[in-house]
């Protein structure tokens, strides 16, 4: 099999990643195909299974876990696990594309440090925590203790932005997805 690029977004909570990924996911030119995780927390909104995320039970989580079945995994809230699953980066891999994932910062770094070469790691910064909190609450999908909590966490996340290959300042939106383009049309095209 053919190993394609694997292009890591990593940020906290609001700071804009997943829109970035969509717009990117939109470029036909850079053959990209998303990387859907694995969570044993509850759909939002909208979201839906085996598009969004693939939702499991905890059972089915831990089952994983022991089989060793996951590129990388975390308990990213509490009760509330992530992980990605080595099938999904081959069967990304397989369709010949390469994969781009919306992913927490430990796991954005864990993927890294399993895959140096063919990994870009993007970390996407916010304006300020204030902002990230406005846009949270604009959501209107979580409560606000949830909220608090993923603010709460925003401060750890952002120390960790010097650890990737590359910070994404995302105080303009057209600007931090042309950046973000570029980025990436100039790391698959490398050899």
């Amino acid at each position: 099999m053919i190993k394609g690029k694997l292009l890591v977004f990593s940020a906290p909570s609001g700071s804009g990643k997943t829109t970035i990924v969509r717009h990117l996911l939109a470029q036909p030119d850079l053959n990209l195909e998303f990387s859907i995780s694995c969570t044993t927390r509850e759909p939002r909104g909208e979201e839906v299974h085996g598009k969004d995320y693939y939702f499991i039970s905890w059972d089915e989580f831990k089952k994983h876990i022991k089989a060793e079945d996951f590129v990388e995994w975390e308990e990213v809230y509490t009760d509330n696990f992530y992980g990605t699953l080595k099938a999904e980066v081959e069967r990304i891999w397989a369709l010949g594309k390469h994969v781009i994932f919306d992913i927490d910062v430990a796991g954005g770094l864990r993927i890294k440090s399993k895959f140096p070469n063919e990994t870009l790691a993007v970390f996407v910064k916010p304006p300020s925590v204030d902002e990230l909190k406005r846009r949270l609450k604009q959501r209107s999908t979580e409560s606000e203790d949830k909220i608090n909590m993923r603010i709460a966490k925003a401060s750890v996340e952002l120390a960790t932005a010097p650890q990737f290959d590359t910070i994404i300042k995302n105080y303009d939106l057209d600007v931090a997805k042309e950046d973000a383009y570029k980025l990436v049309k100039d790391f698959i095209n490398k050899d």
